[in-house]
C-alpha cells in the first residue's frame, strides 16, 4: 500500500462550491483616519451602526470616522441621566428638618426598648 499514491483533489486547498445562486448582503464603506493621517477602509452591513471610532488592522492604531465631504464625523453623545441614590430620592419626598426629626423620633423608640433612655 505505501508504494501507491493518493490522487485526487487536495484536501481544504479548493471547494467544490460555485457562486451560483448566493447573494449577498448589502455593505456600505467606512473610511477612518488616525492622528498620523493615515486612512483605512471597513466593510460593514448596511444596516449596521458605524462607530465612531475603529482600530487599524495594520497599526493598531485608533482611527475616527470620516465622512462623504473628508471631514471628520462628529456623532452626537447622548445625555446621560445621573444616577440617583437613595438619599436624592429621600430629599424629594421629605426636607432635611423633616428628615432630622424622623431620626431623633426613631432613636428615642429605640433607646426606649432597650432601656437606655437618654435625657437631653
Amino acid at each position: 500500500m505505501a508504494d501507491r499514491s493518493l490522487r485526487g483533489m487536495r484536501l481544504g486547498s479548493q471547494s467544490l462550491q460555485s457562486e451560483e445562486g448566493i447573494e449577498f448582503s448589502p455593505r456600505k464603506k467606512s473610511v477612518y483616519r488616525t492622528e498620523e493621517g493615515t486612512t483605512f477602509e471597513v466593510m460593514f452591513s448596511a444596516d449596521a451602526e458605524v462607530p465612531e471610532f475603529w482600530s487599524s488592522p495594520r497599526t493598531g492604531q485608533e482611527g475616527r470616522l470620516i465622512g462623504d465631504d473628508g471631514e471628520l464625523v462628529e456623532i452626537e453623545e447622548i445625555a446621560v441621566k445621573p444616577v440617583r441614590t437613595h438619599w436624592d430620592m429621600l430629599l424629594e419626598r421629605r426636607t432635611e428638618a423633616e428628615l432630622e426629626e424622623l431620626l431623633q423620633e426613631r432613636l428615642e423608640y429605640l433607646r426606649a426598648r432597650r432601656g437606655t433612655r437618654k435625657s437631653a
